[in-house]
Order: C-alpha cells, then sequence, then structure tokens
C-alpha cells in the first residue's frame, strides 16, 4: 500500500487565487491554535460529559456546549430549522411477552427458543401443522420449495446454505452468496412471497442459548427507524432439543446434513400435521438525538455549500468508567468548533468565503452513523448544491501501527481518488503550500481489510454523490474504544497542523469559482456497507 506526498504543484494547474487571498486564508489559519483547541477539546471529553453516549444525558450536554460555542461564535441558524439542532428519532425495543406452542406444548422461552426482538415485531401467527423446507433456498441451482406448498404454514429452516465439492451450489464460487449473508433475511422475504404463516429457525453450530444471547435477544440496540422495515415474517430461534421433537427421528441426520453444508434431498423435505402457535409482544422507546449545525454564509455563492463534519458521539459509561473519546471523536468535533471560529472571523473582517460554510456536529455515529444518515436523508440544504464535505474523525494522535520516520507529519486521506478529481490536486496543493504533511492514502487501497471509506459520516454524503474527504490519524488499536481514550494522549502541535490544512483545503474549495466536479462514478461496491 502506497504512501503519496506530491512535490508542490504549478499554481496554473491548481487555479488557487491571487496572493492577497492566501494571505488572508494564512492569517485566519493562524487563529487555529493548541490552546484553542484544547480549549474546547477539555470540555467535550470531560467527565461531565460521560462519554456522550447518543441518546443519552452526556450526548445532550455535549450538544449544548457545540450550540453555545456556535451562538458564541456568531454562527448562523441553518434557516428553516428553528434552532441549532437537528433532531431525529432513533427507537430502542423490548420484548414484553412471548409464547411458542408445538403440539399442544409450551415451549420454554431462553431455553427452547429465543425470539430476536432486533428482527421481530409485535405479531402473532398460527397453523395446523409445519413443513420443513432444507435451507430455505429457491433459486435456479438450488430449490428447496419444489413441490412443496407452504401457505399459510409454519416453515421449518436450517441457517447456511449447500456446497459441493469446496463450491457453493448457488453461485459456484467459493464464497458464500446471499443465503448466508443477508441470509435469514432473505430467507424470511420469500418465505412470506410463498405465503408462510411464519418461521422456526435452527442454527446447526448454536445448540443451546448462553445467558448472554438469551439476554441480547430480549432487547434491540438503538437504531434508526428504516433498520427494521425488511422483516418479513416473525420467527423464532429453535435449540437444538425442541427441534429434534418436532422433526423425529430424521433430526440427527438433517443436522449432520446441515452442519457440513450438504444439499438436502427432496425426500428429506416433509410436511407434519403438528399445530404451532406464536405470539409475540414489544413495546417501543422513542429517543431524540441531534445533529448541531451552524453556518457562516457565503457572499455570491451563498447558495452553494461546503459542509465541516465531525461526530460528537462516544461510547458512554460501562462498568462505571467513563470512556472519554478524546481522539474519538472529540479532536474532530474541537477541530469544526475552531475552524468555525476563523471562518466567523474571516466575515466579520470583509474576507468571507464566497460560499456557505456548513458546520455540522454529528451524532450517533458510533451507532452506525445514524445521525448522518438522518441528515442525508432529510438534508437542510440540497445535496446537489453541496460542493463537499469534509470529515474530521480522530485527527488528534499517532497510529501506534505506523513505524515511519514521518510520524509526527502525516495525516491518512481517505476518498481522494473517489467522486471527484478535483479532490486531490486541491488538498494536495494547499499542502504543499502551507503546511507539508504527509497526505497518506493507505486507506483507499480498495483491498483495505478495514474498509475505512464506510465507517465515518462522509460515507452518507458520498452514497448521495458529494465528493468527501476524511481526515484521520488511523488509531485502530492501542486506546481506540477504551476509556483511555483521554486528553493527556493527544499530540497537540500535530493536532493543530492537521486542523490548519483542513482549514486551508475548507477555504479554497469554499472561495474558488466552480464547484468540485462530480466525474468519478462512485463504484457499485462502495454503495454496499
Amino acid at each position: 500500500m502506497s504512501m503519496k506526498k506530491l512535490s508542490l504543484i504549478p499554481l496554473l494547474v491548481l487555479g488557487l487565487h491571487a496572493y492577497a487571498q492566501h494571505d488572508d486564508a494564512s492569517r485566519f489559519a493562524s487563529l487555529i491554535t493548541t490552546d484553542g483547541l484544547q480549549k474546547h477539546l477539555t470540555i467535550i471529553a470531560g467527565e461531565e460529559m460521560q462519554g456522550r453516549e447518543t441518546g443519552t444525558e452526556g450526548q445532550r450536554k455535549a450538544a449544548a456546549y457545540i450550540e453555545s460555542q456556535f451562538k458564541l461564535t456568531g454562527l448562523g441558524m441553518p434557516e428553516g430549522m428553528g434552532n441549532y439542532q437537528q433532531f431525529y428519532p432513533l427507537h430502542k425495543d423490548s420484548m414484553t411477552g412471548c409464547k411458542l406452542m408445538a403440539d399442544g406444548r409450551e415451549l420454554a422461552q431462553g431455553t427452547d427458543y429465543i425470539i430476536p426482538a432486533t428482527t421481530n415485531d409485535n405479531g402473532n401467527f398460527s397453523s395446523s401443522s409445519f413443513v420443513f423446507v432444507g435451507y430455505g433456498i429457491e433459486d435456479p441451482n438450488y430449490n428447496d420449495y419444489t413441490g412443496l406448498d407452504v401457505k399459510g404454514k409454519t416453515i421449518i429452516l436450517f441457517l447456511g446454505e449447500p456446497k459441493k465439492d469446496g463450491k457453493y451450489l448457488v453461485n459456484g464460487t467459493t464464497r458464500s452468496s446471499e443465503w448466508t449473508f443477508p441470509g435469514l433475511s432473505k430467507k424470511l422475504a420469500l418465505a412470506a412471497q410463498k405465503g408462510a404463516a411464519g418461521v422456526l429457525v435452527i442454527n446447526p453450530n448454536m445448540e443451546t442459548f448462553n445467558k448472554r444471547t438469551v439476554d441480547n435477544s430480549k432487547k434491540t440496540n438503538m437504531y434508526y427507524p428504516r433498520n427494521k422495515g425488511d422483516k418479513k415474517l416473525n420467527f423464532a430461534n429453535l435449540s437444538h432439543a425442541p427441534a429434534s421433537i418436532l422433526l423425529g427421528n430424521t433430526f440427527d441426520s438433517l443436522l449432520k446434513r446441515s452442519k457440513n453444508n450438504l444439499p438436502f434431498k427432496k425426500d428429506e423435505l416433509f410436511e407434519k400435521n403438528i399445530p404451532v402457535l406464536y405470539n409475540y409482544t414489544e413495546q417501543r422507546e422513542v429517543i431524540n438525538a441531534s445533529n448541531v449545525l451552524g453556518i457562516v454564509e457565503g457572499t455570491d455563492k451563498k447558495d452553494e455549500y461546503v459542509f465541516l463534519t465531525a461526530h460528537y458521539d462516544h461510547l458512554g459509561m460501562h462498568d462505571g468508567k467513563i470512556y472519554y473519546g478524546a481522539d474519538d471523536d472529540g479532536s474532530g468535533t474541537a477541530g469544526i468548533i475552531h475552524m468555525a471560529e476563523a471562518f466567523a472571523k474571516a466575515k466579520k473582517a470583509g474576507k468571507g468565503p464566497r460560499r456557505t460554510v456548513v458546520f455540522m456536529a454529528v451524532s450517533g455515529e458510533e451507532k452506525g452513523l445514524l445521525g448522518s444518515e438522518y441528515y442525508s436523508e432529510n438534508p437542510v440544504y440540497p445535496m446537489e448544491k453541496t460542493s463537499v464535505d469534509l470529515n474530521i474523525d480522530m485527527v488528534g494522535r499517532i497510529d501506534t501501527e505506523r513505524k515511519t520516520a514521518d510520524t509526527l507529519n502525516y495525516v491518512y486521506v481517505v476518498g481522494h481518488d473517489k467522486l471527484s478529481s478535483d479532490l486531490p490536486v486541491i488538498n494536495e496543493g494547499v499542502n504543499n503550500k502551507y503546511c507539508n504533511l504527509v497526505l497518506d492514502y493507505k486507506f483507499d487501497d480498495p483491498n483495505d481489510p478495514n474498509r475505512i471509506y464506510f465507517r465515518s459520516d462522509h460515507y452518507n454524503f458520498a452514497r448521495k454523490g458529494v465528493p468527501v474527504l476524511f481526515f484521520y490519524d488511523g488509531m485502530l488499536k492501542s486506546d481506540y474504544h477504551k476509556p483511555t481514550d483521554t486528553i493527556d494522549k493527544i499530540n497537540w502541535p500535530l493536532f493543530e497542523k492537521r486542523v490548519r490544512m483542513i482549514f486551508h483545503t475548507a477555504w479554497e474549495m469554499a472561495n474558488r469559482d466552480n464547484m468540485l466536479k462530480r466525474d468519478i462514478p462512485l463504484p457499485e461496491s462502495a454503495l454496499q456497507r
């Protein structure tokens, strides 16, 4: 994986602005200081914020602090919001009751079966018989449903899919198909299409349920409401003991076949006149979280937008310990607050940006990029008029795995080769002129096993076609997602230098004549997280 730092690119190629404009950029970039960053980060990653977990009092305190700084700085409120905070709902579900009966016998929840709250909603079903459908797959290369009528009946199926000679039958390759992942959701959708009443699922590799699995099945994590919309049928997971009773004396051979990914024979698929009754209820808690937005309005191009984003949420408290999230992503949050101050002072001095610069602190990132997903589906400003999103997630430390001589003078830049050919030209140009950081593109390797491009909030802009750059220090080990991600680990001079470089990049993108080109299609693979 290569590391790249360009030599100075001629000004004519860059199309950079006149010397006086650059003098202004330097003047206001110099307002970004270690002291300013430290002031904000000390509060954001302080004990009072309790780790800033989305949906908690700590997150609300952090949002209030960011809003207060935007107001104090003189940032405008996005028109039409009526507030600096864009609130959005998250759901959290908990099971309130369940019942599963087979052949007149009530099965024991937690021992005989579990009903995962994550993928079930309030519902019930009953049938006078069940049909064992093997893996529950229908495909031109393998079909468990041939000759079976499942309408109005309960289906019993195994997770997984069949192989032959080391290759999966469905796709003829050594890699599993969609019948394995997403797997169950695809099987449920097919069962619903065929008119089944409900589904009982057997995991061939889970004979019984441990306490943690049982406890986790009774509740969901916080989720964006659309996440449960794909469910087609209610279902329960069976342990092997009740499955053996239902399927009878053939269960052991069927289990062995599924464990070895062998195809099921037609005479192994059958219907039994055993009635099944299922009932499941849950209650839903709605939790409001928020993104915090402030703007420095542009001049002649104020209806075009440059976004600077960072997520202010972290992991909260666990076992009495605060997960401070100083680097992740207190550093990015402090960075956008301080850059907002610099842009606001430029505007006050009559040197404001041509485009409107939007500073957005996002929540829900640690829950699955939820806040930025909400924004992307409910944008305050048109995505087609959003020139770029510069996202900052962890820029305060040194990657402990980086063993090169430039560890005190680098930043990872992600997304440089996607969506717009303007991205690297502008970013490298201002970096070479003002900062001379090593810009490392390691995480843009298409074979990056960490899939960094998909793991922060810029992704929800990129999937809507907005060019993005993501700035990152590479911390994936050491204190990552641990209570020890604390402010004393920050490398302040490098933190300051990185934020100044991002400021220069935003300044150029906000003041150039044209929005960034959108001339590189996002690969289809990049649209599938």
